[in-house]
């Protein structure tokens, strides 16, 4: 069911809560790593990903007395995890020049056009409000993008746009995980394999310092490995329509958190085309509510 008239659960709403402040976390700590070169980009989110896989495994193992052998057969999928692995690629090379807050923008934008459209496919209609939602925060990404002193480059737009496609099929893909620890864990096991030509690649120009490499382990370990995890059993309790509307939250958090750890400045152009994509994509959300809120999918 898209929508729902029962109440997120207390549960539900601590684990919303943490997850996306784990999801503007990493944000800031990528942006932190790869913003004056402590680290180059292949190299975090090799690092990232490793980590993210060895603390979970580690509380995997400590939490269940089933066998990983016979826990990953079934648990996770391949499908999450190259949706994963594309995210956390494209996502750390964005990061190389966007700021903290616009990568989130697009990021976030991105998942939630991602999740709309997926309602789409599935046969549904859109009603005059939600036309106007979606021509509103199309108008924002090309004002985003727009010729001009403080639009971010548009290879890094297209890339992080990108990760928030894949992310939004991740979430989407997590959205009946009953065993949220297991299939977040073999998620990201299944990324290693995926992660050794990148590394390889990363060791073509190493740029690693001490600072890039802690920065990429917290990222990994915990606003990755634990956050995601806890991202999965707060869909539990979240209609598909509520998943996507908070985490337009994150482009703000992350906006404070680039001002505050980053010494970054928001600008005009950010406001502006913060208030145009996630206004308008709160419209499509909220449109469809009000029209189809007895409809089931």
């Amino acid at each position: 069911m898209l929508y729902t008239n029962h109440p997120p659960t207390a549960t539900s709403i601590l684990s919303t809560v943490f997850a996306l402040l784990a999801f503007a976390a990493n944000s800031v700590l990528c942006r932190l790593a790869l913003g004056d070169g402590s680290i180059d980009a292949a190299s975090f989110t090799v690092i990232r990903l490793i980590s993210g896989a060895v603390v979970l495994l580690i509380l995997l193992k400590l939490s269940s007395p089933t066998t990983l052998a016979k826990q990953v057969r079934a648990s996770g999928s391949w499908t999450a995890a190259v949706m994963l692995f594309i995210y956390a690629v494209a996502f750390s090379f964005a990061y190389t020049s966007l700021d903290t807050g616009t990568g989130a923008l697009i990021l976030f934008g991105a998942v939630q056009l991602t999740m709309i459209l997926s309602v789409l496919i599935a046969g549904d209609h859109l009603h005059r409000l939600e036309w106007a939602g979606l021509l509103l925060a199309f108008a924002g990404f090309v004002y985003l993008i727009f010729p001009g002193i403080t639009a971010p480059p548009l290879t890094e737009f297209v890339l992080m746009a990108l990760a928030g496609i894949a992310w939004g099929r991740y979430t989407l893909l997590g959205k009946g995980s009953s065993t949220p620890l297991a299939d977040t864990a073999f998620n990201f096991a299944r990324c290693i394999p995926f992660a050794i030509p990148l590394a390889l690649f990363a060791l073509i120009n190493p740029q690693w310092s001490l600072k890039g490499v802690m920065l990429a382990m917290v990222s990994g370990a915990l606003a990755s490995g634990v956050g995601y995890t806890i991202w999965y059993i707060a869909l539990r309790g979240l209609a598909v329509s509520q998943a996507a509307v908070v985490q337009l939250t994150v482009p703000v958090l992350a906006a404070f958190g680039g001002v505050i750890f980053v010494s970054e400045v928001i600008t005009i152009r950010l406001i502006i085309t913060s208030g145009m994509i996630l206004g308008g994509v709160a419209l499509v959300i909220f449109g469809r509510k009000k029209f189809d809120s007895k409809r089931e999918y």
